[in-house]
């Protein structure tokens, strides 16, 4: 049963006795609407459902204000290469940097032009040739005169030998090869380099001369563990190359084992070369080198 339809009967019969017909009605009429308002709000299904139904779009609203700078990402992968661009302007003159070495010598450039001819010069004043020339040829005896007794004291008194590079000395001490290396550097030389056929040829000689059959010469191992000749180099640590004096039997020796620790080089009369123990004392021949304007080491 509705509920305006309730308080309708529990009413009805107080207000019967209270009031009359008229105002019964009246009060009546009040309580049915007031029943039936109260009846509608309590059995309507919409009082407690929030399922709106969405409205028409509005309008759109205005731009916001710009956000704060974001944190750097990543490098991302590098780009593929650019055109080339263009040629810049050519830039200005820079300073003057510093004066480079000194180059190499030019070659001879071409004869000039002949030049116009002087002015014709004074008079000479007469001369007396005559005593001139006469004291230029006695100084011309004279320098044959002292030449002649250099080389008198070179081959004769000193014993020395020469080419056109060195001079040769044969120094009659019997000493050991580091000892007789050592007495050629004090006499402001080394050990006699035989590195060519002549030079060699020469200093067999010399040994002939002397009356002996070997002396030390610069020409030593370079490892004391080896006879090979590829091993072997001057007296002033150059290679032998070229020229090499070897004897048949040093020849053989080198193709097979050796058979000594002999490290040390000695020249034979015969012009051949032997390995020999450097602790074995024996002369030797030193060699000096001539100075540049003509003269000798020993001169």
């Amino acid at each position: 049963m509705p509920v305006h339809e309730k308080l309708l009967q529990i009413w009805k019969p107080a207000f019967s006795s209270v009031v009359g017909n008229g105002l019964e009605r009246m009060v009546l009429l009040l309580l049915f609407v007031f029943a039936a308002v109260f009846n509608g709000i309590t059995t309507s299904p919409e009082v407690c459902n929030n399922n709106f139904l969405p409205g028409a779009k509005g309008d759109q609203g205005d731009l916001g204000e710009e956000g704060d700078q974001g944190k750097l990402g990543k490098n991302g992968p590098p780009g593929l290469s650019g055109a080339s661009g263009e040629t810049g302007l050519k830039g200005e003159v820079g300073h003057t940097g510093k004066m480079g070495p000194i180059g190499d010598k030019g070659c001879k450039g071409d004869t000039g032009l002949e030049g116009p001819t002087g002015l014709k010069g004074k008079t000479g004043t007469t001369c007396d040739c005559g005593r001139y020339r006469k004291v230029v040829g006695q100084l011309d005896v004279n320098v044959g005169k002292l030449r002649n007794a250099v080389k008198f004291l070179k081959s004769v008194i000193l014993g020395l030998k020469e080419t056109e590079e060195s001079y040769y000395l044969l120094v009659k001490e019997s000493k050991r090869f580091q000892e007789a290396s050592m007495n050629c550097k004090l006499r402001g030389g080394t050990l006699a380099m035989p590195k060519t056929s002549h030079t060699n040829h020469l200093m067999a000689n010399y040994v002939i001369q002397a009356g002996l059959t070997r002396v030390y010469i610069g020409v030593l191992a370079q490892s004391k563990d080896t006879n090979a000749t590829g091993n072997y180099v001057y007296a002033d640590s150059s290679p032998l190359q070229g020229f090499a004096a070897w004897s048949q039997e040093v020849e053989l020796n080198s193709r097979v084992s050796p058979t000594t620790n002999s490290s040390c080089v000695e020249l034979l009369s015969t012009g051949t070369w032997s390995h020999v123990e450097c602790e074995d004392t024996m002369f030797f021949i030193c060699e000096f080198p001539k100075s540049r304007r003509g003269g000798g080491a020993l001169s």
